[in-house]
């Protein structure tokens, strides 16, 4: 089980990321557009640095939803390597099912 403080700070983060979302994207498609002028691009890109750092989706982090492990986390299923062992072979998971051959 992760501490705590790891998965308040990873929660945090994410509510961080979704209220910024939105002008990160704005910001991200000017500073990118060669199009535009380089000053509004300059521009951009300082708005960009100016948001807060934990805004950026690259800093989050992917966990367990039921120990918080940050690490062998599947995106299928959400879950570690160990929990997701655990619930194939009671059963927990549909369609999974032990490998033997």
């Amino acid at each position: 089980m992760a501490k705590t403080a790891l998965i308040q700070r990873e929660l945090k983060r994410e509510k961080l990321v979704s209220k910024y979302a939105k002008k990160y994207e704005e910001l991200k498609a000017i500073a990118n557009d060669a199009k535009r002028s380089e000053e509004e691009r300059a521009a951009a890109r300082d708005s960009l640095q100016k948001l807060p750092r934990n805004a950026n989706p690259t800093r989050q982090r992917n966990r367990c939803e039921i120990t918080g492990r940050p690490r062998g986390t599947f995106r299928q299923f959400g879950l570690a390597r160990n929990k997701i062992r655990e619930m194939a072979f009671t059963g927990d998971i549909p369609g999974v099912v032990k490998a033997s051959w």
